[in-house]
């Protein structure tokens, strides 16, 4: 048996971490629709935080251990968080964040000009414009060797 201090302070432990889980907020769960979400902050975060289920779920996929099914589920479900990351994404746009569809490493494009250009996106082709031809280049080296020519 323990001792009367013990019990009394193992009583006051209990209570001081009830009392810091009342403080604490309910943990929020995620919008089912991205339409509903009215913050670009909010957005963010629920981006963020599929990115991080995203990873953690590719990285039980690489287990070579694991069986043909628990293996079929895993990529259904990082094919539909993938697809939410879309829906994110498209929702930050629309609040005024950033483009994510748009990556620093997207291939490039040149006009008729020879200005660069990005890709067009093609989940949205609204957005596309008349392009020549593509170049693999950044933007910085492609200057350089417009000058050079």
């Amino acid at each position: 048996m323990a001792r009367n201090e013990e019990k009394a302070q193992s009583m006051l432990n209990r209570f001081i971490t009830m009392k810091q889980e009342e403080k604490r907020k309910p943990r929020e769960r995620r919008p089912y629709l991205a339409s509903e979400c009215r913050d670009l902050a909010d957005a963010e975060r629920w981006r963020s935080e599929i990115l991080r289920e995203i990873g953690a779920k590719v990285a039980e996929i690489q287990n070579e251990g694991l069986g043909e099914h628990r293996l079929r589920d895993l990529n259904d479900e990082i094919n539909k968080l993938l697809r939410e990351r879309g829906h994110w994404e498209r929702r930050i746009v629309e609040l005024g964040g950033r483009d994510y569809s748009r990556s620093s490493n997207a291939p490039l494009m040149t006009d008729l000009d020879g200005n660069i250009v990005a890709v067009p996106n093609p989940l949205r082709p609204w957005a596309w414009v008349p392009l020549l031809r593509c170049r693999q280049e950044a933007p910085r080296r492609a200057g350089a060797l417009r000058q050079a020519a």
